[in-house]
C-alpha cells in the first residue's frame, strides 16, 4: 500500500535537487532560489543547512569529499566543512539572465547539467530560448551537448546506460536520446513524452532499477502536483497525487532504495497555495527501487 509522508516541512521557496547518497546514508536536497544546501537522514532527523554563493540548480557530491555546484555565478567545488565554495567556470558568462539548472552525475563520473533562460518568463522573451545541455567531465572540462532549451529539467539514464533521457519545462516536453557511455554524447533526439499545459508542467526525474522513467509532474494550472511512472515505450504506468500543488524532483532513496524522496516549491503569486508546498515528502510501499547515484569523478 502507498504511504505519502511529510518528511520535511522546510518551507523552501524553489525546493529542488533531491540526491541520496548512498556512502552516507543521507538525503540532499536544495532551496535553488534562497541558495541553500540541505541534508538529513532517511526519516527526516539530523537536518542541517549551508549556505552557497548564489541561487542553485544542482548538487553533485565528489568521490573525493565535498561537492560541485552549478550555481547562477557558475560552477563551484564546496567545503561542508568550512562552507567555503571555489568558483571553477561559468559557461554562460556573458548571457543575462541564464543560469545553470538540474544536472545529475552519469556513471562514469561526469556531469551532465543544463540551463535556464529566465527570460523566457519575460513580457518580451528572446525569439528562441537560450538554455544548453552541458557535461563536464573529471578533469573539469566543458563540453556542451544541446540547445535552444528553455528550462532544463530531469536528465537520467536507462539502467543499461543506452538512453538517456531530458526534459524541456518550458517547451512541455520530455525527450529520449541514444546514449553513448562511453564518450558521453547524445544522438537522435526524439519526444518521449510531450503534453499541453493544460496538464501541468514536466520537472524533475528518475529511473528505476526496471528502466521505468519517473516524473515530478508540476500541476500549477490543473489544481494538483503528483508523481508520474512511465513505461520506457511512453506508456503512463502509475500517477500518484501529492498534497502539494507544485513537486518539483524526486529520487529514489533510504537503506534498500525504494523510499521516493519528492521536494516541492512555495513560490508566491499562485492563489492555490497550500500549507505544505515547499515540503520534502516521502513516498513509501510503491513495490519499486531506484538505482544508487554515482558521485562526480573529479
Amino acid at each position: 500500500m502507498t504511504d505519502i509522508h511529510l518528511l520535511v516541512d522546510a518551507k523552501n521557496t524553489l525546493g529542488e535537487g533531491p540526491l541520496w547518497d548512498v556512502d552516507e546514508q543521507r538525503l540532499y536536497w536544495l532551496d535553488s532560489m534562497n541558495s541553500k544546501v540541505f541534508r538529513c537522514t532517511a526519516d527526516g532527523g539530523e537536518i542541517e543547512q549551508w549556505d552557497v554563493p548564489s541561487p542553485i540548480g544542482s548538487l553533485a557530491l565528489r568521490q573525493q569529499g565535498g561537492a560541485l555546484l552549478a550555481l547562477e555565478s557558475g560552477f563551484h567545488l564546496f567545503d561542508f566543512k568550512s562552507g567555503k565554495a571555489e568558483r571553477l567556470s561559468n559557461p554562460e558568462d556573458g548571457l543575462a539572465h541564464v543560469r545553470l539548472n538540474d544536472g545529475k552525475v552519469d556513471r562514469l563520473g561526469r556531469f551532465i547539467v543544463g540551463s535556464l533562460d529566465m527570460a523566457m518568463f519575460s513580457p518580451d522573451p528572446p525569439a528562441r530560448p537560450r538554455g544548453s545541455l552541458y557535461r563536464l567531465d573529471t578533469d573539469f572540462s566543458l563540453k556542451k551537448l544541446d540547445s535552444d532549451i528553455g528550462v532544463s529539467n530531469g536528465p537520467c539514464w536507462s539502467p543499461d546506460d543506452k538512453v538517456f533521457y531530458f526534459a524541456d519545462t518550458w517547451a512541455n516536453k520530455i525527450w529520449a536520446y541514444d546514449w553513448d557511455a562511453k564518450t558521453g554524447t547524445q544522438s537522435n533526439r526524439r519526444d518521449f513524452i510531450e503534453t499541453g499545459k493544460a496538464a501541468g508542467m514536466p520537472d524533475g526525474a528518475t529511473v528505476d532499477a526496471e528502466g521505468y522513467y519517473w516524473n515530478a509532474w508540476n500541476g500549477t494550472g490543473v489544481g494538483h502536483g503528483d508523481v508520474r511512472r512511465y513505461a520506457p515505450d511512453g506508456t503512463l504506468d502509475r500517477r500518484i497525487e501529492l498534497p502539494s500543488l507544485k513537486v518539483t524532483s524526486l529520487i529514489f532513496g533510504g537503506p534498500n532504495l525504494d523510499i521516493l524522496y519528492v521536494t516541492s516549491m512555495a513560490m508566491s503569486g499562485f492563489p492555490e497555495d497550500r500549507l505544505v508546498d515547499g515540503a520534502v515528502f516521502a513516498i513509501h510501499g510503491l513495490g519499486v527501487r531506484g538505482l544508487p547515484e554515482p558521485r562526480f569523478g573529479g
